[in-house]
Formats: C-alpha cells, sequence, structure tokens
C-alpha cells in the first residue's frame, strides 16, 4: 500500500495504524494547524458547558409532555439526567487523560482503534452540524414573535445568525468564549425570574392534567400514555442536557485543562440539573401540562396563558432568544473543533484543520456554517434536524461510554489525573442509558433516524476506501494512540 505525506510525496518511512495506514508530517503541518492555547480557565469552560444546553429549557423539553405526559417525562428527565451525569465523571476522566481537541474521537481512537475513533467523531460531527441549523431556525421564529425590526423567520435572519456569529469566532476564541459567558449568563438569571414568578401561581393539579389513554398500557393520570411514554420521552428529556459533553473540545485551548476541564464538566452539569428541576415544575405546575406540552414558547405561555403579554413574559421571551443565542454561538465553536481534529489527523480532507493568525480553524467553521445555512434555508424543519442531531448525540454517548471501560479494563496502569467516581460501574450506566435513548430517536422520528443513519453510512464509505489509509501520525490523538500500541508490543516482547 502506497501512502502519501503532506506534501503528495511517498514517504521514506510509516507507522501502520490498527486499519489503514498513517504517515508523519511534514515539519510545519501542525504549526499551520495549531490553536491558541491557554485562552479558557475554569470558569469560562463552566459557561461553554451551560451555552450549550440553555436553549433546552427554555424550548423543546416541553414536547414530551405529548409523549409521556408529566410523570412519563418526569421519569425520562431523571434517567437522562443520570447518563448525562455518569457521562460526564467518565469525559472528565478520560479529558484530564488525553486534553485534546479531539475530543471523544480522541478517547475512542485510543480505545476503539481508528475505526471506532471515526464512528464516534463523525456521529458527534453530525449533532454538532445539525443543531446550529436547527436553532438559527428557533432564532428566526423568536425574532418574528416578538418583532424585531419587523423581520419575518426566513434565510435573511439565518444568513445574519451564521454570519455574526462565526465572525465573533474568527476573531479568537477567547473573545468568542466571554461573549457566550455574557449571553449565557443573561439567559440563566431570566430562568431564574421565570421560575420566581411562575411558581407564585403554581398548582399541583395541574401537572396531571393531560387527558389518559385509557389503551395504553399502565396509563394513569400521572403516566397518560402508559408506560411506553417514558421511553417515548426519553430523546426530550436529553433536552435539558443535550450538548453539556462537548466542553472537552476545548480542552486543547484550556489553561490547565487536567484541573480545569473536570472541574468545570461537574459545575456545569449541577447548574444544568438544577435549571431542569425549576424550569419543568416551574412551567407545569403555573399553567398545567396540557396548556404548554406543545407551545413553541413554553415559559412565555406558562406565564400569560392566552392572555395579554406581562412585563415579565416579555422579559423572558426576550431573554429565550438569549438563550438561543448562547447555544447556537457554542455549537458552532463544538463542531468547528471536532471537524478540526478529525481533519489534523486526516480522518476528513486535511485542509479543513488550516488555522488562521489568530489560530482559529477557518475552514472549520466556514464550511459547517455554509452546510448548517443550506440546511436552515432549505427545509425551514427545525424540529427535524434536532432529531437528527439526537440521534448522532447518542451513538456518541454509547461509545464514548464504552471508551471509558475498554481504557480502564485494558490499561488500568494508564496515569489518571482524575477518577471516575464509581469506575466501571458508572460508565456502564452511560452506556446502557445511551443504546436506550438511541433506540427512544426511532420512536419520535423514523424518518431523522433513518436520515441520520443514512450520512452516517456516507460517511463510513468515505473512510473505509480513501481516508483510514491517509491518516497523519503526528496529530496528537494518534500519537497517543501510537504510544499504546508502542506499549503493548513491548510488553508482549
Amino acid at each position: 500500500m502506497t501512502l502519501e505525506d503532506t506534501t503528495g510525496n511517498t514517504p521514506g518511512g510509516t507507522s501502520q495504524g490498527t486499519s489503514g495506514g498513517t504517515t508523519p508530517p511534514k515539519d510545519d503541518y501542525l504549526e499551520r494547524r495549531a490553536l491558541r492555547r491557554g485562552s479558557a480557565g475554569w470558569l469560562l469552560l463552566t459557561g461553554l458547558g451551560v451555552a450549550y444546553v440553555v436553549s433546552g429549557d427554555f424550548s423543546g423539553w416541553n414536547i414530551g409532555l405529548s409523549k409521556g405526559g408529566f410523570g412519563g417525562l418526569a421519569v425520562a428527565t431523571v434517567l437522562m439526567g443520570a447518563m448525562y451525569a455518569c457521562l460526564v465523571f467518565a469525559l472528565a476522566e478520560l479529558s484530564a487523560i488525553l486534553p485534546t481537541a479531539g475530543g471523544g474521537y480522541g478517547f475512542a481512537r485510543r480505545a476503539l482503534g481508528t475505526w471506532g475513533g471515526f464512528l464516534t467523531g463523525t456521529a458527534i460531527l453530525i449533532e454538532y452540524v445539525l443543531a446550529p441549523a436547527a436553532i438559527s431556525i428557533f432564532i428566526g421564529d423568536y425574532v418574528e414573535s416578538l418583532g424585531l425590526f419587523g423581520l419575518e423567520s426566513g434565510w435573511p435572519v439565518y444568513l445574519v445568525c451564521f454570519a455574526l456569529f462565526i465572525g465573533i469566532h474568527l476573531w479568537g476564541v477567547g473573545e468568542a468564549l466571554r461573549f457566550s459567558l455574557i449571553v449565557t449568563a443573561i439567559a440563566v438569571a431570566a430562568l431564574v425570574v421565570f421560575a420566581l414568578g411562575a411558581f407564585t401561581d403554581f398548582h399541583v393539579d395541574g401537572l396531571n392534567d393531560i387527558p389518559v389513554d385509557g389503551e395504553a398500557f399502565g396509563s394513569n393520570s400521572w403516566l397518560p400514555f402508559g408506560l411506553l411514554g417514558i421511553w417515548a420521552a426519553f430523546p426530550f428529556g436529553m433536552w435539558f442536557f443535550l450538548g453539556v459533553e462537548g466542553v472537552p473540545l476545548a480542552a486543547e485551548e484550556a489553561k490547565d485543562p487536567v484541573r480545569s476541564m473536570p472541574r468545570a464538566l461537574a459545575i456545569s452539569m449541577g447548574i444544568l440539573v438544577l435549571l431542569a428541576v425549576v424550569t419543568f415544575l416551574a412551567a407545569t405546575g403555573a399553567r398545567g401540562s396540557a396548556a404548554v406540552q406543545e407551545a413553541g414558547n413554553p415559559l412565555v405561555v406558562a406565564l400569560q396563558g392566552d392572555g395579554e403579554p406581562t412585563a415579565l413574559s416579555r422579559f423572558v421571551n426576550y431573554a429565550g432568544l438569549a438563550g438561543l443565542v448562547a447555544s447556537f454561538f457554542s455549537l458552532i465553536y463544538a463542531g468547528s473543533r471536532q471537524l478540526f481534529a478529525l481533519s489534523r489527523a486526516g480522518y476528513l480532507p486535511r485542509f479543513l484543520s488550516l488555522t488562521s493568525r489568530r489560530k482559529s480553524p477557518y475552514l472549520g467553521l466556514l464550511i459547517p456554517g455554509a452546510i448548517g445555512f443550506a440546511l436552515a434555508a432549505g427545509t425551514g424543519n427545525g424540529a427535524r434536524m434536532l432529531n437528527i442531531a439526537v440521534f448522532g448525540a447518542t451513538i456518541s454517548y454509547a461509545l464514548m461510554a464504552l471508551s471509558h471501560i475498554v481504557l480502564r479494563r485494558r490499561e488500568p496502569g494508564l496515569h489518571r489525573p482524575y477518577r471516575t467516581p464509581g469506575g466501571i460501574a458508572t460508565s456502564s450506566v452511560a452506556f446502557v442509558l445511551a443504546l436506550s435513548a438511541l433506540v427512544a430517536t426511532f420512536l419520535v422520528d423514523r424518518t431523522a433516524a433513518f436520515m441520520a443513519l443514512g450520512v452516517y453510512v456516507i460517511a463510513l464509505a468515505y473512510f473505509a476506501f480513501y481516508s483510514r489509509h491517509h491518516l497523519v501520525a503526528g496529530a496528537p490523538e494518534e500519537e497517543f494512540a501510537a504510544l499504546a500500541a508502542a506499549e503493548a508490543e513491548l510488553a508482549r516482547d
């Protein structure tokens, strides 16, 4: 097999990967693909973790009420919260071992080989390319409903979103994360204000006011759609936490990632759990589950119902826009870093990982942004794109949890600056729940699940027939895996 180096010439020496070939890069290859190190401390990383998710508190989760009722969504949220908590603890250990921009791809590459790394990285990429496209549509809906500048939801609004916020990312990672922290703080403050207002009108009997489907197995007033409704509500219970797993993608640009990454993951998860509980109870108790189950802006409906807007409901409505912006902005960041890492290692075309003078992966920002804009403008179906994103997310969760299990069993002596509480038992819980959530996506939107599966198959064909034969040995994640292979070979000798 002939391998190409980064200049297009046949290299004098190569090293074989687990399935395909790797080749050492030319001298300036990694210099042209360098991120700005030390740009983010634990506070900015925590803000990033909350920013990924906060838009899910303002809308989306409530549709789970129409699938499982209050009790079904409550159980689903608890189970999905447990999955994310276990996953976050596992990722905290993995990110301390390998603090690079590869995130989940890097962890799986070490544990599961090149195929496992590509499967994981592609699943993460599906999530982080599709989710911003969906959120740009939701931003357009908010802009139209608020009457801002007389604009209607459509491609001009989507274009402004992508152009403006990608422009901030191109400016620099430090500036981008500080902007994200400010907008996220506004959104979180608004959720606290919302809860204080909504709890003044809290009624327990409103929680289970959805009519009962008497034919559903196990149905009652708390589970109006029966026990199966719990499972169907899994994807919507995820919306309170979806995206927090992206924090390790900032490891290569973090200050002291070995210490700051586990701390940021734990704190951001704690904040998200608190916000989920408060938002869920306040919204359903103030107006009733039936009233908010299909609302595009459930918090506003919870505050005003069918009445005239109040000062509080207007404030929450504007803050909902801030929450959408925070998540949109941070998800663009996550997608660019995952694409950057896969490209730098040769899994995707290498030119996508080139960085600018300000150390931003400009093509890794612009090309996914163009794809996201095209999807938003061409379909206008934000819910479908979010469901595709959830499909990719659940695959990546299962593979990342599996990576933790494999590394614990195969390399017990590996230096671990941070250790997951509960060890393999913790990541095993995340693995089982992630697989359950993956199956649940077919219950919610079978079309979206099969569309995501189709994209996955195309990507795998590209890897199988081309890119696995042209991997870059000098990429950090590949060097980390090669070191493990060399140590294993020495141990056998």
